[in-house]
C-alpha cells in the first residue's frame, strides 16, 4: 500500500502539472495509500504532503520535518491562500534560498 513517485511531474508544463497533482490526490483520496513523493516544486509538496522532508546535501540528511496542516480536500484555489504562502516560505527558508529570514 505504498506509492513511490520520484519527480513524476517535473517535465510538464504548469496547467497539466497542476490538473495531474489534483487528479493524484483524488486517487490518494480513493485508494488510501500512502505515497512518497520526490519533487523539487516546494508549492508542489506543499499541495500535495501531509509532511514534507526536506534532505540535505549528500550524503543525504534529514534538514527538518515540516507538517502541512492545510485542510482536505484541497482545491487548486487553495495555492492563493495566505496560509499556503506561510507554509511555502517556511520550506523555502529550511532549504536556505531565504538564508535565516
Amino acid at each position: 500500500r505504498l506509492l513511490l513517485m520520484d519527480e513524476p511531474f517535473g517535465a510538464l508544463d504548469a496547467l497539466t502539472r497542476e490538473r495531474l497533482n489534483v487528479e493524484l490526490l483524488h486517487i490518494h483520496r480513493l485508494q488510501a495509500k500512502t505515497v512518497l513523493m520526490v519533487t523539487h516544486s516546494i508549492s508542489e509538496a506543499v499541495f500535495l504532503a501531509d509532511r514534507i522532508i526536506v534532505l540535505g546535501e549528500r550524503p543525504a540528511h534529514i534538514v527538518a520535518q515540516v507538517p502541512i496542516d492545510l485542510p482536505r480536500p484541497r482545491r487548486v484555489e487553495d495555492l492563493g491562500s495566505p496560509r499556503f504562502t506561510e507554509l511555502t516560505m517556511a520550506v523555502r527558508r529550511h532549504i536556505g534560498h531565504l538564508g535565516d529570514a
